[in-house]
């Protein structure tokens, strides 16, 4: 910033000093002298607006490279389920935020982790890397869900303690914004069987919506009982035994969702009616994921009015699985049928 005084000085002084004309106190003249003065001022100017148009290209690739590295994107098919996703981050001309999102296809079953850290926009980014780094490698590894969780809260726990390591004044950190005691992570964790059920942990996340084409109830949502608190501000319990709450069939769909979605008001402080949309959306037609997301965030933007005041993350899959056959004490009394 210190350049641009400095040439302005310089030719300034050159001029002054070198060209006769600077030295003739005439009207012409001045009118002259002003005239250049003004051409070199408005030259570095541009030149200055330049400079910072290119360095704001630069930061919105770096942080569009973190984003795909964080929130890569999902693949449209995994292990017979469309996939589709999307955010809107809070930050205005940010891409990224504190939602964080994947699915992964493993041996023990198709797994999804849906989660909101605390806050938004770039200062959440290493809490939503922590998180889905475990998850990556835990989804695989661990046999049981709950196993998968509590690798989470353990990696949570080492990215807060780093944390107040380098924040603390003796490293020279200043004083943190947010008391790391308040720092806490919502997650739903999932893991979607070949026959379609649905089994969950629910760490203060929204309940999944459960999207049936033509039913009398086309969005319903899923829920399994009182969620646990968020990872953070309290240890997970002794046993974690996963809850079934619910069954996709063949053609049927699931949205996941963070809750800057439902909390999203227009100007007179009404919620977005999300249910509704999303039966509206759905009606009888096929789930699309990728068109259920687009009609969902253009539906929450009409009713807001403008930029949201939260980051919102949306996930849905269809169900493209052949048959999915008839368990024994199925809560759900729906019937086999195959997808045309």
């Amino acid at each position: 910033m210190l350049g641009l005084p400095s040439v302005w000085g310089a030719v300034a002084i050159s001029y002054k000093f070198a060209c006769p004309l600077a030295q003739q106190t005439g009207l012409g003249a001045r009118i002259v002298s002003s005239a250049v003065f003004f051409a070199v001022g408005t030259g570095l100017i541009v030149h200055a607006r330049h400079g910072l148009l290119r360095e704001l290209r630069e930061m919105r690739a770096v942080a569009g490279a973190a984003q795909s590295v964080l929130l890569r994107p999902l693949p449209s098919r995994i292990d017979g389920l469309a996939l589709a996703a999307g955010q809107l981050s809070a930050d205005r001309g940010a891409s990224i935020g504190g939602d964080l999102y994947d699915v992964v296809a493993t041996d023990h079953g198709v797994r999804i982790v849906m989660g909101d850290v605390r806050g938004h926009g770039l200062a959440a980014l290493a809490t939503v890397g922590a998180v889905l780094g475990s998850f990556r490698e835990a989804a695989h590894d661990e046999s049981e869900l709950g196993g998968v969780l509590r690798r989470l809260e353990r990696a949570h726990a080492r990215h807060l303690r780093q944390r107040s390591r380098d924040e603390h004044p003796a490293a020279g950190g200043a004083e943190p914004e947010n008391p790391l005691a308040e720092e806490f992570v919502t997650v739903l964790l999932l893991e979607i069987r070949q026959d379609g059920a649905v089994h969950a942990l629910n760490c203060g996340h929204p309940w999944p919506y459960l999207l049936r084409p033509g039913a009398a109830r086309r969005a319903e949502q899923l829920i399994g009982g009182d969620p646990m608190p968020p990872l953070g501000p309290f240890p997970l319990p002794p046993e974690l035994a996963p809850v079934r709450c619910g069954r996709i069939l063949p053609g049927e769909g699931l949205l996941l969702h963070t809750d800057g979605i439902e909390d999203g008001r227009d100007a007179r402080g009404r919620f977005f009616p999300f249910q509704d949309a999303l039966s509206e959306v759905v009606g009888h037609r096929t789930v699309v994921p990728t068109a259920v997301v687009q009609a969902v965030y253009a539906r929450l933007l009409r009713h807001i009015g403008g930029p949201p005041s939260d980051d919102a993350a949306m996930l849905v899959l269809r169900n493209d699985r052949r048959r999915v056959p008839v368990q024994h004490g199925d809560p759900l009394g729906r019937t086999v049928h195959t997808v045309p």
